[in-house]
């Protein structure tokens, strides 16, 4: 890294500048599709299946944690549909005009898809359930008295919803999807593959060791590993490395204080507080956030689910216990009685 000969290659391929990195890293077909191998089998069956009957594709619903391809999904499948996808989100959805506007809008068989679904308030799924079932769009004219209700006929189209916290969508509403499909956290040689393709996009050249290094920091999430990636790069680029190495992928961890499972320092101080604060546990998630000032929903989704997946943490009913393996990864001796 010395060398002041070893200058970072240039990248040859011109990167479209109304795009961001985001979106040219997306797939755009099944193949450049890494992972979810039995999430994307079910769904080619359904939509070959509804493709030789020439109708539109059932309902479908993707949850998960943030960043493990639900909207890339949709658009394969409105891809693989042949037709357009209109994006909107559960918290753009305030009112029902806001909803009637953009489901009188649909062209026939086309995909809508709805991300943060978890969020749509009550009265906007009440049109969801008849828009879903029978293609239709049940509007209120005026108020009071003089109050009347207004049907609209609706072109067939696939709704495609997608949210992080699917304990929160109302029993209707998810009994309303033909298909539902979890998306889990991914093996480390497929995020070592999604890294090897998004290098190449970016022009990079990158070692098999430092592709190992970031994959396992990666939180085993493709959007986190791109967005380690696209740091790595810059460290490289400053620093003038000719290929992005086991070193430099370090050094650049190193700095963002990310440790060889993931964990940022919010994370570790998490850890920290439940078994410094609270002697390992239990306790309960508004104590933890209160200490760690941060929101409850965050601790929820954001750093719990991973803490969890790694076996750093366990939820019990009578709260969040710090385990043995938490105790080890912090360099901390672990109490006797200690049992997890």
């Amino acid at each position: 890294m010395d060398n002041q000969n070893d200058k970072i290659v240039k990248n040859d391929k011109k990167l479209p500048e109304d795009q961001s990195i985001d979106s040219i890293l997306r797939p755009t077909n099944w193949d450049d599709y890494v992972g979810q191998e039995k999430v994307k089998r079910n769904l080619k069956i359904i939509l070959s299946a509804a493709k030789e009957r020439q109708e539109s594709c059932d309902h479908i619903l993707f949850y998960g944690q943030a960043g493990l391809g639900k909207t890339t999904l949709a658009h394969l499948v409105a891809k693989e549909l042949g037709c357009n996808v209109k994006v909107t989100s559960g918290p753009a959805l305030e009112k029902m005009g806001d909803l009637a506007a953009v489901l009188s809008n649909l062209e026939k068989n086309e995909v809508l898809f709805i991300d943060e679904a978890h969020r749509l308030n009550r009265m906007i799924e009440e049109v969801m359930y008849p828009a879903m079932e029978a293609r239709k769009l049940n509007l209120i004219i005026g108020k009071g008295p003089a109050a009347r209700t207004v049907s609209l006929d609706l072109p067939p189209f696939t709704l495609i919803a997608a949210t992080t916290r699917a304990n929160l969508l109302s029993g209707p509403l998810r009994s309303r999807f033909g298909a539902s499909f979890k998306l889990d956290y991914y093996e480390v040689a497929d995020i070592e593959a999604i890294l090897k393709r998004s290098a190449d996009i970016l022009g990079l050249k990158i070692d098999s060791d430092a592709t190992n290094i970031i994959a396992r920091a990666s939180r085993f999430t493709p959007r986190v590993a791109n967005r380690i990636l696209r740091r790595v790069r810059d460290y490289a680029q400053v620093n003038s490395a000719l290929v992005i190495t086991a070193d430099v992928a370090q050094k650049t961890l190193d700095l963002l204080e990310i440790d060889k499972l993931g964990l940022e320092a919010q994370d570790r101080r998490l850890l920290e507080i439940v078994i410094t604060k609270f002697n390992g546990g239990p306790v309960g998630v508004s104590s933890l956030s209160a200490a760690l000032n941060e929101d409850k929903g965050n601790v929820e989704d954001i750093f719990e689910p991973y803490l969890m997946s790694t076996g750093l943490l366990v939820r019990t009913p009578a709260g969040r216990i710090a385990t043995r393996k938490a105790y080890e990864h912090l360099g901390l001796s672990v109490p006797d009685g200690t049992l997890l």
